[in-house]
């Protein structure tokens, strides 16, 4: 029975090594268009030539419990340079705390200077965020809807680059790159970076220059308001509304647009608990997008090409299970492995497991020294041993996708941080449950340890620094959120 139970574990590792394998060997593919497409002669986007005509353009500012960044927002909002004519704010506030006096505040001092600013307030919070735009996009004057997140602060030229893209009638959509307020805060905000920029610069460029799909980031882009009416509008049924929207737009034969030039600065999380709860929203909808979007892609006219980069795009995510899964089998395939000698461990999991990771590495790697920051190298080492101790968290909210419908949108707390800012001391107030996956997250570590024992009481040297990875990046996250527990305890009982 052991036998046999053991055939399948090293089976399942075996087959989560070969699908990160293939993500890997995505990440390669990726590099690869991005240098032949920098080679090529034609600019990155269409010139235009200056605007002649102001349309109306609608701005959508969704907010909820937004106490530290509601006025900047409102503020960069209502500065941006466009007619005040042909432009409207809409702040679609869902918030219980706070925010609503400080937005009303905003509200009145800006509608005395002249910027139509207008609060949508609903008696519930259903749809959460797709149900806010839904319902501003009905009583919206405007034909272009812009839209900015809480932590985002649109530059005042915003919409005079991005709404010349609409001339040609098939543009549905601009999306500009996220720029990051605070990616000097901390070690987590440097590897935030360093995951979020290739995403635009690589991953967005590549998929605009070779006319496969993108997708809106849910904030720093620009619709047509017809383009959301005739994909569905905004739909609620997975919590990453954006991504929906996005491949039922094109879907529809709508063309998107990216423009890497034009740089949105925002907020990266500050805390372990509000970039989990980020990631775990992003993980849990990609799938449910997934589920809803990929049988209706695969038997429609688009191209086999674009068939199939939508496919690794939207299942991405999986990344996340197939990394908890090789965790949590390596030490029964291991132990089955015993009689064949522990070398044998070296000659095929090791270099399965850096064919693996070289390529996602030197995915980032290229970018570190692409943008020629210093910022980003020291990261690198860190960007595995933290994505080894998130993949647990993250692998329940992908099966947590693949069995549901929509469910509770989490908000990501901001805080208002610049570079290396400290937190304010009403932080604490945005508490966020984070008991139960450092639980989970000690078990997991002791369990990673045993593979170490292991390797050690047979004398595997050279198996022990990748072996010690998985306890590593368990250790690193459960100590960052032992760290953050006691700090805001402490801040709670400073301000009581």
């Amino acid at each position: 029975m052991f036998f046999w139970n053991a055939h399948i574990w090293m089976f399942i590792h075996f087959t989560a090594m070969a699908g990160l394998s293939l993500y890997g060997l995505h990440r390669l593919w990726m590099l690869t268009c991005w240098y032949h497409e920098k080679r090529r002669s034609n600019p990155d986007t269409p010139a235009f030539p200056p605007l002649n005509h102001f349309p109306f353009v609608t701005v959508q500012l969704p907010l909820y419990n937004e106490r530290f960044v509601a006025t900047r927002l409102i503020d960069a909002s209502a500065e941006l340079d466009w007619p005040k004519d042909k432009m409207e704010i809409q702040i679609l506030d869902d918030s219980t705390d706070d925010t609503r006096e400080i937005v009303n505040e905003r509200v009145d001092y800006w509608s005395k200077k002249g910027i139509s600013v207008k609060v949508l307030r609903r008696g519930n919070r259903e749809g959460f965020k797709a149900g806010a735009l839904g319902y501003g996009l009905l009583k919206a004057m405007g034909e272009f809807i812009a839209i900015f997140d809480a932590d985002f602060l649109p530059p005042p030229e915003f919409l005079l680059r991005t709404v010349p893209h609409f001339s040609h009638y098939k543009t549905g959509m601009v999306q500009a790159r996220w720029g990051f307020l605070n990616q000097d805060h901390s070690w987590l905000a440097r590897i935030q970076s360093l995951l979020l920029n290739p995403h635009f610069s690589i991953e967005h460029w590549v998929r605009f220059r070779r006319g496969l799909f993108f997708n809106f980031n849910g904030t720093a882009g620009i619709w047509r308001k017809e383009t959301i009416a005739s994909a569905g509008g905004w739909q609620s049924d997975t919590v990453t509304e954006d991504l929906d929207l996005s491949y039922r737009a094109q879907l529809a034969g709508w063309n998107f647009v990216y423009l890497d030039d034009l740089v949105v600065p925002s907020e990266l999380p500050v805390t372990l608990a509000s970039f989990r709860s980020q990631q775990q929203r992003w993980a849990k909808g990609s799938i449910q997008t997934a589920k809803k979007i990929l049988p209706r892609l695969l038997v429609s006219t688009v191209p086999f090409r674009i068939k199939i980069e939508s496919l690794a795009h939207l299942l991405a995510n999986l990344g996340w299970l197939l990394g908890a899964i090789v965790t949590l089998t390596i030490y029964p395939t291991i132990l089955w492995r015993i009689g064949i000698g522990p070398y044998q461990f070296l000659r095929i999991d090791l270099p399965l497991f850096f064919g693996t990771s070289v390529a996602i590495l030197l995915y980032f790697l290229f970018y570190a020294l692409k943008s020629k920051s210093q910022v980003f190298l020291p990261s690198l080492f860190m960007l595995p041993v933290l994505s080894i101790g998130m993949a647990p968290s993250l692998a329940l909210s992908v099966m947590k996708g693949a069995v549901s419908r929509g469910g509770v949108f989490e908000r990501t707390p901001k805080f208002g941080v610049y570079e290396r800012g400290r937190l304010p001391g009403s932080a604490s107030t945005y508490r966020q449950n984070n008991v139960f996956y450092l639980i989970m997250n000690m078990a997991i570590f002791a369990y990673s340890l045993m593979p170490v024992v292991f390797a050690w009481q047979r004398g595997t040297w050279i198996a022990l620094p990748f072996l010690m990875l998985f306890p590593l990046g368990f250790a690193i996250v459960i100590v960052k959120e032992l760290r953050e527990i006691m700090k805001r305890d402490k801040k709670r009982r400073t301000a009581f």
